[in-house]
């Protein structure tokens, strides 16, 4: 038989067809290469960096609007809020300063947020269509903390917060269903009742144990003067949700200074006396309150667009927690087992409102 000799051996190199017999061998032996056992791996070459898979734009996810609400009500007004009621005892302790006098120390740090309106050249009493609801809801604030303030010298701290929060989230979760028909899921009125539940474990067993005479009137006015705060808080909650304009937050808060101002000096003068504080801590407890009020009245002003009104009063129950164990570690008052369980409550509820709330949107669609 006649052996066929391959056209590349017997192609010459040097005829004019040569390249164009050699091509259909080329690209043979350049495909044999493309397989798996010929893939060997170019250690020559530096390999390119590792990049972690990164999600597709449509799954990206970011906080949603109530998420963000509770979380800034959690951190930015529960926790500073939590300083304010021991500060404030401690320098009524310190220098006997009245609870109308702390109020205006504290809307003295409201004032300068004008200076910011006037850089932005909005009016400084809001739009003249929504003024009244404006000066309205700074009105039901002043007389929400000047309700707690004097509560705090009459009462422990820690007691006094946890009645006013506990009224303001009854009131906010009752007037938010009747008047807006905004309802709430089951695991939001679960939490909502647990937080309840532990403000009552706190102080349940001091209102059994009221003095008779002088010393148990005065305790229990200062419950009373707690509750009405909690309801006056709840009521401006519910007005500021219904405010929107433009520089609403920063509008709000000056009208708060303004309207404390002028609410609280002729009040200090008829029904109290003022004091000069003339040591350094109680200047020092006034600053802190008034910093920290500032910064707690902002968050939850802002939360309360975001989230509902009853599930941002549940969450600012942590201040009742950093309030008793401030009463322990600071002011050396005694806390009772009831409020370290009550407090344990409390937090748990916290928890289970929070992680219900927990949710991320992705292309406008919410998923929890």
């Amino acid at each position: 038989m006649r052996s066929q000799t391959p056209a590349w051996h017997s192609a010459d190199p040097g005829a004019p067809g040569a390249m164009a017999a050699l091509t259909p061998q080329l690209l043979s032996l350049s495909q044999a290469g493309s397989h798996p056992y010929f893939n060997l791996p170019d250690f020559t070459q530096p390999s390119p960096p590792s990049t972690p898979p990164s999600l597709p734009s449509h799954q990206r996810c970011r906080p949603s609007d109530a998420t963000k609400g509770l979380l800034v009500a959690l951190l930015g007004g529960g926790l500073p809020a939590g300083f304010v009621g021991p500060f404030s005892r401690m320098a009524y302790q310190a220098s006997h300063l009245p609870s109308l006098e702390l109020l205006i120390c504290r809307c003295l740090f409201h004032l300068p947020i004008a200076l910011l309106l006037k850089l932005r050249g909005d009016p400084l009493l809001g739009p003249p269509d929504v003024r009244g609801r404006a000066c309205l809801h700074a009105l039901l604030n002043v007389l929400s903390i000047g309700c707690a303030y004097s509560a705090v010298q009459v009462v422990p701290a820690g007691n006094a917060a946890t009645v006013r929060k506990g009224s303001s989230t009854v009131c906010s979760a009752l007037l938010a269903l009747c008047l807006e028909s905004q309802g709430l899921s089951g695991y939001d009125w679960c939490g909502l009742l647990g937080s309840t539940l532990g403000l009552i474990i706190i102080v349940g067993p001091g209102l059994g144990t009221l003095q008779e005479g002088t010393t148990g009137l005065y305790t229990a006015l200062g419950y009373v003067l707690a509750f009405l705060g909690g309801l006056a808080l709840s009521l401006g909650l519910l007005v500021y949700r219904s405010l929107d304009f433009p520089s609403c937050l920063p509008t709000v808060a000056f009208l708060f200074g303004l309207v404390g101002l002028v609410g609280s000096v002729p009040g200090l003068f008829v029904l109290q006396t003022p004091v000069l504080p003339n040591d350094p801590l109680s200047w020092s407890c006034v600053g802190a309150v008034g910093i920290l009020a500032l910064v707690s009245f902002v968050c939850v002003s802002y939360a309360v667009t975001k989230a509902h009104p009853a599930l941002v009063c549940a969450v600012l129950h942590s201040e009742v927690v950093v309030a008793l164990m401030l009463q322990y570690y600071v002011l050396y008052e005694t806390v009772a087992p009831s409020d370290i369980m009550g407090a344990g409550v409390v937090l748990g509820s916290i928890a289970i409102i929070t992680a219900q709330n927990l949710s991320c949107e992705r292309e406008g669609q919410v998923e929890e």
